[in-house]
């Protein structure tokens, strides 16, 4: 027999038209034995303040998740207005109202139709009324009620992430906070225990552990090593009910992770290395690679490492590789097997972050032997010097020695050793070398002036194995002997007025010389003995490298004597000294008052620095060649005009002459004769021009003619249709008429066609106007207007 909570809700009307929901009964725990009745009452509202109540006194209770297979009963709706006899009728309204919830509208029982979730819908508001059935009309105002679902532990707890990753560093204390895992549970939390969750660990001990109402996770085992295993899965549940029997669960899953800290030294797998290095290893190479071992990771297993001591502490040296954690050891200095072979070295790695924490475990570094073994190489000669400088007068006689260069081998065998000039470098072969003692001697005179430095390479290779060789070089400096005599930097070319005076200055002398000179050039000046006494001229030595030429008298005469050559002694003050004598050219001319060269006797002189004799002849003879060239240019030209149009049988042109120039008009003689065209019947097919190339193949326009012009019309047609299908015809066609020019030209009519059809005179000075197109016919017609006046 279904069983329900027993309560009764009394509904007391204190006013017409309003209405009230009481809880008769308060809840009782267990099921309710009787029926809960809603009851709709008309009496006054001081009968209703008789009782407080404390409840709601419009609730319904319903259990969800109801598994029954008849309607869950609801409660009851009753009105004080009921007398049984079935004249009211109970309707229901709001949440679910004929679909969830059903009423029997003559009993107002009320039913749910389906099974109820609270975590869908906790509660549902309906109204009731109550209806005369025969007016329609209420007989109670409509009352507004809750139905609230009791809640049952139907959800088990769910965490807020299926997975949770966590890290904590290794060597942690017991009761490190990991992480904090939560569960929430859709029960009513306010309704018993159902919502009550607490956490348990079911994998993971005994390193891990969970507080059960907070769920946060600590580390329950002392130094967790990561080297020993570094993830760690633990399994949390979370059970509803206060962890009691038959309350439900769910777990997730913790993944935890042991990160790194430095607790572990660097320990080298050996104690001792050996390495060969041979004695050719070029300096910074490597020759061989350690490592140190170290269990942690990151920049807590980084290492540098270096070479404490040993003999060999200069000779070698070790850098870090950072992708690797290696101690690379490399040569700084060069290598000799015959100097030294073994080198012992102690090298150290130490960690380069180190923990404090964790000193205690040990130093955090370690050492071990290095032994390199330098093997021996047959190396080629060395050389004393690693490049030769030589000095050597430029005057020093062919086959003189003037330096030596020494290589030896650096091997225990000592080979012999043969010298060699690279003849690339010396390609005129001024030196050579003594191949068994390395002597330099001149095998050609040497010269400083023309080049002051030679830069020659010695090759040494040895006897016994030429493969093994080496090259040296050698610069060898031209030191300077005073072996040229000063002269002038120029040529003096110079002039002197037929009006100078005696001791006036008319040209400033200097001089270079080729060689070097240590305290710098002292050049003398003087006129050679044949001219000091008889010359018309005077030097005077500067004594700064620079002479001055005086006239010696007053006036000079061209007519007499238009030239002066004038020789000079320059002489330099080393040792031996050398001296050169130099001639000054020295021209009479005419002069103004103020001493401005007007005139010579054989050429005018602008200045001294003018052009020379010899350019001005160059300049002249390139312009005779320029003219003579524009001559045959020209020539060649009037020759081509002249050769004929027609070169061979085999062109085909077409030749068109236009007039429309006027050309020669009537007095060209050999143009078509206007007269056969005028008289067709007088036709002469010999005055046919065949050997001009026509200009255009467009026909003439055709104008009106002053009088009918139909049989010259006719015969021009005829013989350009004959012409035009006659395939024997020649190739050049010349066709020339002054039939057509009538009145449709701008200049109107030019032709002497008209002028003789007219039978009057007529001026044609206008011609003259018309420009150089019409100047041959102007002048033409203008003779004969003159032979007409006289």
């Amino acid at each position: 027999m279904r069983t329900y909570h027993c309560f009764w809700l009394l509904f007391w009307a204190g006013q017409p038209h309003q209405s009230f929901l009481t809880l008769l009964s308060k809840r009782t725990s267990g099921f309710p034995e009787k029926e809960k009745v809603l009851v709709l009452s008309g009496n006054s509202r001081k009968d209703f303040s008789r009782s407080k109540r404390s409840w709601m006194w419009n609730q319904f209770f319903l259990l969800e998740e109801y598994t029954g297979t008849d309607y869950q009963y609801v409660g009851k709706l009753h009105s004080d207005q009921d007398k049984g006899d079935g004249s009211l009728k109970y309707i229901l309204s709001g949440d679910g109202a004929g679909d969830l919830f059903i009423i029997n509208e003559n009993t107002g029982d009320i039913q749910a139709t389906k099974k109820l979730d609270r975590e869908e819908k906790p509660v549902y508001i309906l109204r009731a009324q109550a209806i005369n059935r025969r007016t329609g009309r209420p007989v109670e105002p409509e009352s507004e009620f809750i139905i609230k679902i009791h809640d049952i532990n139907d959800n088990e707890p769910m965490f807020t992430k299926d997975v949770y990753n966590a890290s904590i560093p290794e060597m942690s204390d017991v009761g490190t906070f990991v992480v904090q895992v939560t569960a929430t549970d859709a029960d009513d939390p306010t309704y018993g225990n159902s919502a009550k969750v607490v956490y348990s660990i079911l994998q993971g001990q005994p390193y891990f552990s969970v507080e059960s109402e907070t769920g946060i996770i600590k580390t329950a085992l002392l130094n967790m090593d990561r080297e020993n295993r570094e993830q760690y899965q633990v399994v949390i549940q979370a059970k509803d009910m206060g962890g009691q029997m038959g309350g439900l669960s769910g777990t997730t899953t913790v993944n935890i992770t042991l990160t790194d800290v430095n607790d572990n030294p660097p320990r080298f797998p050996q104690s001792t290395y050996q390495f060969r290095a041979p004695e050719s290893t070029p300096p910074d190479s490597p020759i061989g690679r350690i490592k140190a071992n170290d269990a942690d990771v990151d920049e807590n297993a980084e290492i540098e490492y270096s070479i404490t001591e040993g003999d060999g502490y200069d000779m070698f040296g070790i850098i870090t590789d950072k992708d690797t954690q290696e101690g690379i050891i490399t040569v700084k200095k060069a290598l000799d097997f015959e100097n030294k072979n073994l080198y012992i070295l102690k090298v150290e790695a130490t960690n380069t972050h180190v923990d404090p924490r964790f000193l205690y475990l040990g130093p955090f570094k370690d050492s071990a032997t290095v032994r390199i073994q330098v093997e021996d190489v047959d190396e080629h000669p060395v050389f004393s010097r690693p490049a030769y400088i030589i000095e050597a007068k430029e005057d020093v006689p062919i086959n003189s020695v003037i330096g030596t260069v020494t290589a030896q081998d650096p091997d225990t065998a000592n080979n012999p050793v043969k010298y060699s000039v690279d003849r690339h470098t010396d390609m005129d072969r001024v030196f050579n070398i003594n191949s068994g003692n390395g002597s330099i001697f001149t095998s050609k005179a040497l010269d400083r002036e023309t080049l002051l430095w030679h830069n020659i390479t010695v090759i040494a290779a040895e006897i016994n194995n030429p493969k093994q060789s080496s090259r040296v070089p050698v610069f060898i400096k031209v030191l300077d002997v005073n072996d040229n005599a000063p002269e002038f930097p120029m040529f003096y070319e110079t002039f002197v007025c037929e009006n100078a005076k005696a001791e006036q200055l008319i040209q400033t002398l200097s001089a270079v010389d080729k060689d070097d000179s240590f305290n710098g050039h002292q050049f003398s000046f003087s006129l050679a003995p044949e001219a000091a006494s008889s010359s018309n001229f005077t030097l005077q030595d500067n004594r700064d490298n620079t002479a001055g030429i005086f006239t010696r008298k007053n006036r000079y005469n061209r007519h007499e004597m238009s030239t002066y050559l004038l020789p000079v002694v320059i002489s330099d003050n080393d040792y031996p000294i050398q001296s050169s004598t130099e001639t000054v050219t020295i021209r009479v001319c005419a002069c103004d008052h103020r001493g401005k060269m007007l005139s010579c006797n054989a050429e005018a002189l602008i200045h001294p620095t003018g052009l020379s004799t010899g350019a001005l002849i160059a300049i002249l003879l390139c312009i005779i060649i320029l003219l003579v060239t524009v001559v045959l240019f020209a020539a060649l030209r009037r020759q081509r005009k002249k050769e004929p149009l027609i070169i061979s049988k085999e062109d085909i042109r077409d030749n068109i002459v236009s007039y429309n120039d006027e050309g020669g008009g009537e007095e060209d003689t050999q143009a078509f004769d206007i007269g056969t065209l005028r008289n067709p019947e007088a036709i002469d097919n010999n005055k046919l021009r065949r050997d001009i190339v026509p200009e255009t193949l467009f026909m003439p326009r055709r104008t009106a003619a002053e009088r009918d012009n139909t049989d010259v019309r006719d015969f021009i047609n005829q013989r350009l249709k004959e012409n035009d299908t006659d395939p024997t015809a020649p190739p050049y066609d010349s066709l020339a008429t002054y039939a057509y020019e009538g009145n449709g030209s701008v200049a109107e009519s030019l032709s002497s066609l008209e002028s003789v059809t007219t039978g009057g005179d007529q001026d044609y000075d206008y011609l003259s106007d018309w420009g150089p197109r019409f100047k041959k016919l102007a002048d033409m017609y203008g003779a004969m207007d003159s032979d007409k006046d006289s």
